[in-house]
């Protein structure tokens, strides 16, 4: 990064800054809990003469080791081949009505602000409004180190159980959204894809985005004919980079639905969409008659449901993680 002209290619640049990223992540917690190991020695020997001085600074120390390894223990977990990789999420409403749309809405809030407690970056790639309230399509990218390898625990149908707000008589209802996770990968990835294949429609970008996005066919989707996936992109003010966006969604997404056919887990991931409802969910979120928010698949559950909506799913994300490692070596 220090060589002469190194900014002069920025795609290669950036490539390259995201790799010191991946490095800095491993290297920095070993170098942090060296450091402590070094001075916990120097405390070591002042405890020879006076013990109960310094006994407060050893055990600060080994509070910051145990949590040293617990992170690095996390990092291994993030080891698949993509785990690095910016993470291409769609959430889509299911059963529920406009509750559905609602609640979709609610877990986009939530990942939002789940990346910004990571310090990553939300790319919105395709939005449509639902007419009466919430969304009825979102796709956008979380951009950082081990992005995919984090929000890969998402993927599934979840379901919101509360006091429906568009209910006049004010009854209880359940929803459910489906959220979508995929890696994004790069252009070079070995996946065929047949212009004899694709459906490409263009039509004018929806919402603010100045006189220009809205007044020209700017906005892509693309349909994939054999299997039926749909990609779009209208964040752009150009329909090229609309149309890279895209194809590199489909790409990714077509590559996880290879990778999914290798691991007998089609129906799951790319079945039929009427299924985002009862017995599919992998969550619930339950605001009403009481508080808790459970996983149904390693059984971590939180009274606290207002702080998982608020971003905070990294215990959710760290239980998956574990069960998933636990099973790989049975």
């Amino acid at each position: 990064m220090t060589q002469p002209g190194f900014w002069d290619r920025p795609e290669n640049a950036q490539k390259v800054v995201q790799q010191k990223k991946l490095c800095v992540q491993v290297v920095e917690p070993i170098e942090r809990m060296a450091q402590v190991i070094e001075d916990a020695g120097v405390l070591l020997e002042l405890a020879e003469d006076d013990p109960q001085s310094v006994e407060g600074d050893l055990q600060k120390a080994a509070d910051e080791l145990r949590e040293g390894l617990d992170e690095l223990e996390f990092q291994l977990m993030l080891g698949g081949e993509h785990d690095a990789s910016n993470a291409i999420v769609t959430l889509q409403p299911g059963a529920g009505g406009v509750d559905a749309s609602d609640f979709a809405e609610m877990l986009l809030r939530m990942y939002v602000k789940w990346a910004a407690r990571h310090d990553y970056e939300v790319q919105e790639l395709d939005f449509q409004k639902a007419e009466e309230a919430g969304i009825k399509n979102v796709t956008i990218i979380i951009k950082g180190p081990y992005a995919y390898g984090r929000m890969k625990a998402e993927q599934g149908v979840h379901r919101l159980v509360r006091i429906s707000p568009f209910d006049g008589q004010a009854r209880r209802q359940t929803s459910f959204a489906s959220v979508e996770v995929v890696p994004e990968l790069e252009d070079d990835l070995a996946v065929e894809i047949r212009k004899e294949d694709l459906k490409v429609d263009t039509f004018r970008a929806s919402g603010a985005g100045g006189q220009h996005v809205n007044k020209t066919e700017s906005a892509i989707r693309i349909t994939h004919l054999p299997t039926g996936i749909v990609v779009s992109c209208q964040t752009e003010r150009s329909q090229h980079k609309n149309r890279d966006s895209a194809m590199k969604a489909l790409r990714s997404k077509l590559f996880q639905l290879e990778q999914a056919k290798r691991e007998e887990e089609l129906a799951k991931f790319y079945g039929d969409r009427g299924s985002i409802s009862w017995g599919n969910q992998i969550r619930s979120y339950v605001l009403q008659p009481y508080q808790m928010c459970k996983d149904l698949r390693t059984e971590f559950e939180t009274s606290d449901v207002a702080g998982v909506l608020d971003g905070n799913l990294d215990p959710f994300i760290e239980a998956y993680l574990k069960k998933r490692k636990d099973e790989s070596k049975q």
